[in-house]
């Protein structure tokens, strides 16, 4: 059975629907959280939910095979980015190779890139005058945002949109759509 160990920086409320989706899920399981922030709620979320979770910081994702190790002892064989803000150290991408995934909250190649999450994209999409905005799945490389795009969905922006109404569009299609992309991934590796 595939195991998913999911990256989040802050909230979890992606990382919190990617496991209830795949509760009780006869070939995929979420199997343990990764976080790198001590006070962040999807600790909490992940508690509640009876998922393990390892909190690390910069030298220990960066500078040693904690992580790997760490995945390697839960069996994991993939990773989903939830959330997570950090890039992926060559450790990690080079022990799952085409097997992270991430979200990003716009159409890209537009509005990626470091720096670019959370309120900051909704706020550039609107600035940009674009007519619709949306999420992008994809794999993940050594850049930010520039891994090979698996899956985009759309969302109309209308006049008067804030950057707040827009970022609740892209959170429907986030939660509609990214475990169920995840699953279709796991599923389809052969």
């Amino acid at each position: 059975m595939p195991r998913l160990a999911l990256f989040a920086s802050g909230n979890g409320s992606n990382a919190q629907r990617i496991t209830e989706y795949f509760a009780g899920h006869p070939a995929i399981s979420v199997n343990l959280i990764l976080c790198n922030k001590p006070g962040a709620y999807v600790l909490h979320r992940a508690k509640t939910l009876g998922i393990p979770t390892c909190v690390f910081d910069r030298h220990s994702f960066y500078e040693t095979g904690e992580i790997p190790d760490l995945l390697k002892k839960y069996r994991i064989d993939y990773l989903v980015l939830a959330g997570f803000l950090w890039l992926i150290p060559h450790n990690v991408l080079d022990a799952y190779p085409a097997k992270i995934i991430n979200i990003h909250p716009a159409l890209l190649p537009k509005f990626g890139g470091k720096g670019m999450y959370g309120m900051k994209v909704h706020e550039a999409v609107i600035a940009s005058g674009d007519a619709e905005s949306g999420i992008t799945i994809h794999y993940v490389n050594e850049q930010y945002d520039e891994g090979s795009i698996i899956f985009q969905a759309r969302c109309p922006l209308a006049a008067g949109d804030t950057p707040e109404m827009l970022a609740e569009k892209v959170h429907a299609l986030e939660y509609r759509y990214f475990a169920e992309v995840i699953e279709g991934i796991v599923t389809n590796d052969k």
